[in-house]
């Protein structure tokens, strides 16, 4: 969908001007919106408008996004495309037809939309707004009727200039929030015309016990009227999010259904008769008419608006911040009691070369008032060891959050997995490739978090020990290789990470940015020759690059991480790299520096491919994706180093040394299919490198595993 003012907000913010103190219920404010709402009623019987008639085209997406924090993007499960006539005959009649409807499915689902998700909200609703034919939102009054003004506080807070298509306006922001946050009401802001008073916008999410669906996160509305024949305000542009989450686990999985409309060439007063709006409000044409329908794309993926895959579209993100701003935190908290946690299904099941067989669970609790308190174990059969963590966290309207952390488990030298958990565990059980390499860790600290714009920041400051460890399992076919010995050291260790999730950015691209530096104190606790503390300083990057090119799609990925000031250094932190994600066809963590840059570069192509029936679920795509890549691995070898090592084992201590500083790339190809769910990829090393063969879940499905 072209979104000709989809940088609405960011226009207003650079044309503000400055802002005056926000007080609410001012003589001014409650002018103003009482203003707004007998132009909203004069509006409705203004005798000059009889009827009218629109074209609406628009997408509804459902997406679906998991894992903890939810930092992978949403994945686009369903597309549907849909074109509207619209029409509306004084004093209230309203009628939709849909006289185009085309989708697409890119993972299974049966989902089936609420009826009047499929259509327009017209008259920025009635006197009391309901949503999900009643099932999401009932009966909240609107702000700008008799009751709204009785039940919300209204606040003046900028005067703006905001640009539309051949018109420029100004406006005032008005803040709206509920009297009584413990009832059915929005929050958010209306835009006024300065001139007239008239709904130029409204951006507005619910409280939380506004919500007949208990399985709703949150749901967030944008509304955008345009002026039609130089006298009224109409629909123009509409958007809506609605995210669920499951309740009855604390694993985090999210379903999003995301609508996008523009409504366009009006015609006013064109003599619409009134058999026109008999029967339901939202109908379908006929077959005949629905295929003869003419889009202006050849596939619904053509011409999905670039931000859809986002985690929050800017507008909704705006929305959403201005409701936490505005009422109690609780007011918009989704409440749960105890609920089983996990961070992935194997948090439940693993196996690996250290513990063998490992199973475990975990149980969270919200205790109100912001506090959350969550534990997890896990016991190795093969070691015969239990792990296990605890973590209480307090988090605010703003975002800041405070958290105390306790736990005893084990950890990987690697900055980046190259296996998803749950194909690791297979490999490692049945053929002896366990691409993990742990060591045992025990640490407390705090955590310190907090939101500005799109990302997050943390500080974490940890008092830890680290040990090594050895196999104790035994795979079914195959051996083990021995795995690097982590040294012996205790320490304090301050670690500030930055995450920004998937935005766009300049040139089409979408981004992903994860950045840490960390500063660690240090002591050796192993029966080694004296050595005296010392502070290591380490730092990571990791950027993800993403844009369309046609049909296709250019993929990257940068990684570096790098060792600084360190007198002697642990085994454990240098930079281990080598497998399918940093190096592909290297064994596996075979290159191993002090500092080292791993990028990547992929064209994502789709190729045609049989399609598979899922019943109910639809069908597969007829289609797979072609990935050829090529990567690069520039590193300086950790030979100039003090390692820190037991030396338990010569060949595996000696991997560390094994590569001289210099370039390492590669080549190769992958496949997705079905879905895209599966990957299966073909490399070459192409410097003392091999062909590499490996099979895997696509990694944005890798933190549900």
């Amino acid at each position: 969908m072209r979104r000709t003012s989809q940088f609405l907000v960011v226009l207003a913010s650079w044309f503000a001007t400055p802002a005056r103190a926000q007080q609410w219920n001012e003589p001014r404010a409650l002018t103003l919106v009482r203003q707004a709402t007998e132009r909203r009623a004069q509006q409705l019987a203004d005798s000059g408008l009889v009827d009218y008639r629109a074209v609406a085209h628009g997408y509804l997406t459902f997406l679906a996004q998991l894992g903890e924090g939810f930092r992978e993007p949403p994945q686009v499960v369903k597309a549907d495309e849909l074109a509207l006539q619209v029409y509306w005959r004084s004093p209230n009649l309203s009628k939709q037809m849909i006289v185009g409807r085309r989708d697409t499915t890119l993972l299974p689902t049966d989902i089936q939309y609420h009826r009047d998700h499929l259509g327009i909200v017209q008259n920025n609703f009635p006197a009391i707004i309901r949503l999900g034919d009643g099932d999401e939102v009932q009966d909240v009054p609107h702000p700008l009727s008799a009751p709204g003004l009785e039940t919300y506080d209204f606040a003046v807070s900028d005067s703006l200039t905001i640009t539309t298509p051949g018109r420029t306006i100004r406006v005032y922001e008005v803040k709206v929030r509920p009297r009584n946050d413990r009832e059915p009401r929005i929050i958010g802001a209306l835009y006024l015309d300065r001139d007239n008073a008239q709904v130029v916008r409204m951006a507005f999410s619910f409280t939380r016990v506004a919500y007949l669906d208990k399985q709703l996160e949150d749901l967030f509305i944008v509304l955008e009227n345009g002026l039609v024949a130089s006298r009224f305000w109409l629909p123009r542009r509409q958007e809506i999010e609605i995210r669920r989450t499951a309740t009855w686990m604390d694993y985090p999985v999210r379903g999003i259904i995301r609508g996008r409309w523009e409504i366009a060439d009006y015609q006013v007063n064109a003599g619409i008769a009134r058999t026109v709006f008999f029967g339901p409000e939202i109908v379908q044409a006929t077959p005949q008419v629905m295929q003869s329908h003419e889009w202006p794309s050849a596939r619904i993926l053509d011409s999905l608006p670039p931000d859809v895959r986002l985690v929050t579209a800017e507008e909704i993100r705006r929305v959403q911040a201005e409701a936490r701003a505005l009422v109690r935190e609780q007011a918009l908290r989704r409440t749960r009691g105890s609920a089983l946690a996990a961070r992935g299904i194997s948090d439940f099941a693993r196996f690996n070369r250290v513990e063998g067989v490992a199973l475990g669970g975990g149980l969270s609790w919200q205790l109100g008032s912001g506090l959350t308190l969550s534990g997890r174990a896990r016991y190795g059969f093969e070691d015969r060891e239990g792990k296990g963590g605890a973590d209480l966290r307090w988090e605010g309207a703003t975002g800041f959050a405070v958290r105390a952390h306790v736990a005893r488990d084990l950890r990987d030298v690697g900055d980046v997995a190259e296996r998803s958990t749950f194909v690791n565990s297979i490999a490692a059980q049945e053929f002896g490739s366990d691409f993990t390499e742990l060591f045992a860790m025990e640490s407390g600290g705090l955590e310190l978090a907090w939101r500005r714009e799109s990302s997050t920041t943390r500080l974490d400051v940890s008092a830890e020990r680290e040990r090594g460890l050895v196999p104790h399992a035994r795979p079914a076919a195959g051996r083990f290789e021995l795995p690097i010995v982590a040294a012996s050291i205790g320490g304090v260790t301050a670690t500030l990470t930055t995450e920004r999730p998937w935005s766009l950015t300049y040139g089409g691209f979408e981004s992903r940015e994860r950045a840490m530096a960390a500063v660690s104190r240090l002591r050796s606790e192993a029966a080694l020759p004296a050595t005296r503390p010392t502070t290591v300083v380490r730092g990571s990057f990791d950027l993800e690059l993403q844009r369309p090119l046609g049909d296709a799609r250019l993929v990257t990925r940068m990684i570096a991480a790098g060792i600084a000031l360190a007198d002697w250094t642990p085994i454990q932190a240098l930079v281990f790299l080598g497998g399918p994600m940093t190096a592909p066809g290297y064994d596996y963590h075979s290159l191993v520096a002090s500092e080292a840059l791993s990028q990547r570069v992929e064209l994502q192509i789709p190729v045609p491919f049989p399609s598979v029936s899922l019943g109910r679920f639809g069908r597969s795509a007829a289609r797979a994706t072609l990935a050829p890549f090529v990567s690069a691995v520039a590193m300086r070898s950790a030979r100039a180093r003090s390692v820190l090592s037991p030396a338990l084992d010569p060949s595996a201590d000696a991997r560390v040394f094994r590569r001289a500083s210099g370039v390492y790339p590669s080549v190769g190809v992958g496949l997705l299919t079905f879905f895209d769910l599966l990957r299966l990829d073909v490399a070459r090393g192409l410097k003392n490198g091999r062909w590499s063969f490996y099979i895997d879940v696509n990694r944005a499905f890798w933190s549900v595993l």
